[in-house]
């Protein structure tokens, strides 16, 4: 079963050199995990500012079965990003690194039943005694 990605084009024609290029990584990041469930890509042109050029931002939602990557690339600063396809890039880039690490090092819950110890059973003449030594360690500190 493939994988459902909508894709957004927000204030930026859709072409379809552009629609490949998305495709194509899209692709390459399934290569790093097999958990992909699906996701949202949004490719948008927030502002027109003359003096840095019009700039491109590109959001990536990808959705895992176990957590969800979300990378927003929307650096106006970087005059690279005034390329649609270099922001797309980086973005997916971003995705693959955060993809590898998820894969890398899984985090355990704090709260999962092999974090805690199971303490035997004890018999009731072994409880006895441990009531009697409770108490002589109450009269030693008093």
């Amino acid at each position: 079963m493939p994988n459902a990605f909508q894709v957004v084009y927000h204030n930026i024609d859709q072409s379809t050199a552009l629609s490949e290029k998305v495709a194509k990584r899209i692709e390459k990041l399934q290569r790093f995990s097999n958990d992909i469930i699906g996701g949202r890509i949004v490719l948008d042109s927030p502002h027109n500012n003359h003096q840095k050029g019009k700039v491109f931002s590109v959001t990536l939602e990808i959705h895992t079965s176990g957590k969800e990557v979300i990378v927003k690339q929307d650096q106006h600063d970087r005059a690279a990003h005034e390329d649609i396809y270099v922001a797309v890039r980086d973005a997916f880039n971003a995705a693959e690194r955060q993809l590898k690490s998820l894969g890398r090092n899984p985090r355990k819950s704090t709260l999962a039943a092999e974090n805690f110890a199971v303490l035997p059973e004890t018999a009731e003449d072994d409880t006895d005694d441990l009531d009697q030594d409770d108490e002589e360690l109450v009269t030693r500190v008093a």
